[in-house]
């Protein structure tokens, strides 16, 4: 094991689907979408002016049942980590790459914020905090440190899986886990549980992607619109970090699985640099793209990046179905007979259709920046000045394009 770094289908040969024509295609999409929402799409339509800078929607209670699930499930996922053997057999190494990581976003979506429930860190605050009177904790989460602790700890796990000299240590992974869980059941108990809506990397992470969740709003299961319920991605400092931690480690997963990248004999701290590299430009180029406009004052333009945010949500989704939904699938098997100490039966579902697969590559990338182009218009056309609501997208929209262009190229060359 080591990473996550099989996924996928090989090399650019080895996809049915011409490369030029997906890029070109690709590119006409987003185009021509762009030039169809700015005709025909001229009012907000997923949300109310008054409420572009509203703070988190409010949280139902936790449901005691799955928080009692959760806490099986994790005790059972601990045992078989730190007890079974210390080699790439250990299920519970796969289940951290596989299950927590990757599979926490189909479940996000699917069941909406629903590791809110399960989370056992979260459990254990509140038995704490029941028993020693200060459920909210002893101290008031900062504002200013928004989403950063949470950055901190997302930029930790892909450091582990990307860049690390053995990210296929079991040993590697027991300290990486034990650290997480000591630090997010002490800041929790301190800081209360808005350290979690804030601070926990997989907690947060589950958040913002229930936000495009169709069957799951405000807790409850209804059939919705998931572009009304996005912009309510509550915007606090870290939050573009957040997101170009995420998209930018994607394609540096991508990258680093290149001929010309596995070629080359690099150090880690090497790897690391580069990872850096990849995370910080996806998130400049959308603080530059977000900012460039006029007719705002200073302040106005320093928030429009917060404000636009959201919009980075589909594509972060679009590139993990893109990267790893072959390696959810298949792997995933494999990880489950490890779990239970069973001899491995995989079915090969989606890599023995090359074609299908493919096409669900592709369509993930393009769907992805489709939706965060109709989200970002969406919200421009409330946070922009009217005579500029038009031209001050064309930089996003290049930046989309950009984009685009990039997780498409590194799709097709790993």
């Amino acid at each position: 094991m080591s990473g996550l770094q099989t996924h996928g289908l090989g090399g650019s040969t080895d996809l049915p689907i011409p490369f030029l024509y997906a890029m070109v295609g690709a590119s006409w999409a987003l185009t021509i979408s762009f030039g169809v929402l700015a005709l025909a799409w001229k009012e907000p339509r997923f949300e109310a002016v008054s409420d572009s800078a509203q703070g988190p929607e409010p949280l139902p209670r936790r449901r005691a049942w799955l928080s009692s699930i959760g806490l099986v499930v994790a005790a059972w996922w601990l045992g078989v980590l730190y007890l079974g053997p210390d080699d790439a057999a250990n299920g519970g190494l796969g289940a951290f790459y596989i299950y927590v990581w990757v599979g926490l976003v189909p479940l996000a979506i699917l069941a909406g914020h629903v590791w809110r429930d399960l989370s056992p860190w979260r459990t254990i605050q509140a038995v704490v905090g029941r028993l020693t009177g200060r459920p909210d904790g002893f101290v008031e989460y900062p504002a200013w440190l928004g989403y950063w602790p949470a950055v901190a700890g997302v930029f930790a796990f892909v450091w582990l899986e990307l860049a690390s000299p053995d990210p296929g240590s079991v040993g590697a992974v027991r300290t990486w886990v034990a650290v997480y869980a000591v630090v997010t059941v002490v800041a929790g108990i301190v800081l209360g549980p808005r350290w979690y809506d804030r601070g926990d990397p997989l907690d947060v992470y589950s958040g913002i992607v229930a936000h495009l969740s169709p069957f799951v709003a405000d807790g409850r299961w209804t059939l919705h619109n998931p572009l009304r319920t996005l912009p309510r991605v509550p915007v606090h400092p870290g939050l573009v970090a957040l997101l170009g931690t995420l998209l930018g480690s994607t394609a540096y997963d991508s990258f680093s699985a290149s001929s010309f990248w596995q070629q080359k004999s690099l150090s880690s701290v090497q790897h690391t640099l580069t990872l850096i590299g990849f995370c910080a430009v996806v998130a400049l180029l959308f603080q530059a793209a977000s900012r460039a406009t006029g007719g705002v004052t200073a302040e106005e333009r320093s928030r429009l990046p917060g404000r636009l945010a959201h919009s980075l949500v589909p594509i972060v989704i679009g590139y993990v179905f893109a990267h790893y939904l072959t390696y959810l699938v298949e792997k995933g098997q494999g990880v489950a007979h490890a779990l239970v100490g069973s001899e491995p039966d995989v079915t090969y579902v989606l890599s023995t259709h090359t074609s299908t697969l493919a096409a669900l590559k592709v369509g993930f990338v393009v769907a992805g920046h489709v939706l965060a182009v109709v989200a970002a218009h969406d919200r421009a056309l409330i946070v922009l000045p009217r005579a500029h609501r038009l031209t001050g997208q064309l930089a996003m929209l290049v930046l989309m394009v950009g984009y685009t262009f990039t997780g498409l190229f590194l799709l097709f060359s790993v």
